[in-house]
């Protein structure tokens, strides 16, 4: 995590980083790379060493959860609502595509394309992936092939991974930044703090501006998240609070609401009345995510030590590949990890 904030603070002092038209690119193949090996990895476990189908279409059966922590399991939904949250962002993503043709005609068939593969895709990497795992299925898919051979196939999925945030992240901030550093500008439009740009010569490269208050505001941001993130790493349950939170203001009531008004869409007429009860069940799933992921997070913190789960699995991960543990001793380092 420290490592990620270090390379985040480095791109984020890259002006319009988001707007690289290369970066969609980036995205889909790195994004494709580690859900394939999730996938292919999950149908070879149930194919060669499972060789029977986890799960039930129930979910967690109780007893591997109690029936309080069944009840409240809407958090899934919030981890749903928070992959259709590049709609936050859909503009953002529309600059990084070259025309002709117009960007709004290409994304156009894009977003189409894009949620459905999508969907289809990451559909069949939770059921491959229930299947392969059953009631003990992983938050993260790719940590329950911890001791999984070959390792470097992992290693290239997690590197996917990281690739692919590094780039969301700057997506979905830099837009922040440039807010924050035009109303700046506007209401200290005589500060040489947040004006002033400094120019340094960079050989084969365009000189650099670079602006103190970008520099300073950029940086301080970038370390905020980064703590907490290492305070708080039960990812699943924040995720699905965040997707929650996000999902039905964001994502559905605003663009909804702006679709009526602008296509003028009669009061009480058939359209309307689809719309608004599509924007009603969206609100209730929204209330559903946000109460299971609150009581989540109240039970993570119940049995969490901070600064403390992360380096220790990753320790006895290493330990394991350097030993090349097996059989009982695997079995000894995996319910180790479990126990914390």
């Amino acid at each position: 995590m420290i490592a990620f904030g270090i390379v985040e603070i480095f791109c984020s002092q890259i002006p319009d980083f988001d707007q690289q038209w290369w970066l969609s690119i980036v995205a889909a193949v790195v994004s494709f790379a580690y859900s394939t090996i999730g996938l292919g990895i999950g149908i070879a476990k149930v194919a060669a060493e499972t060789r029977k189908i986890g799960g039930s279409l129930t979910g967690i059966s109780v007893g591997t959860v109690t029936q309080t922590q069944k009840t409240w399991s809407f958090q899934a939904l919030g981890d749903i609502a928070f992959v259709y949250s590049y709609s936050l962002i859909l503009i953002e993503i529309q600059d990084t595509l070259k025309a002709p043709p117009s960007e709004s005609k290409t994304m156009k068939k894009a977003t189409l394309l894009s949620v459905g593969v999508t969907t289809f895709f990451y559909m069949l990497c939770r059921c491959t992936g229930y299947a392969a795992f059953g009631d003990l299925s992983p938050g993260k898919l790719l940590t329950g092939f911890g001791f999984y051979n070959p390792f470097w196939l992992l290693d290239i999925a997690n590197a996917a991974i990281f690739i692919h945030l590094v780039g969301a992240y700057q997506v979905y901030c830099q837009p922040l930044f440039a807010f924050v550093e035009k109303r700046a500008s506007e209401k200290f439009p005589d500060s040489k703090f947040t004006t002033k740009d400094i120019k340094i010569s960079i050989p084969g490269f365009r000189p650099y501006n670079l602006n103190i208050f970008r520099l300073v505001w950029r940086t301080c941001f970038v370390m905020i998240p980064t703590l907490i993130s290492m305070l708080l790493q039960f990812f699943n349950d924040i995720v699905g609070l965040l997707g929650a939170l996000g999902f039905w203001p964001l994502t559905v009531y605003f663009p909804v609401e702006m679709y009526i008004s602008q296509k003028k869409i009669p009061k009480w007429s058939t359209t309307w009345l689809c719309l608004q009860v599509l924007s009603i069940a969206c609100f209730v799933i929204t209330i559903a995510a946000a109460a299971g992921s609150i009581a989540g997070i109240v039970l993570d913190l119940k049995s969490y030590t901070s600064f403390s789960t992360g380096y220790q699995f990753s320790y006895n991960l290493k330990k394991a590949r350097e030993t090349k543990l097996y059989g009982l001793k695997t079995l000894l380092v995996v319910v180790h990890v479990r126990k914390m």
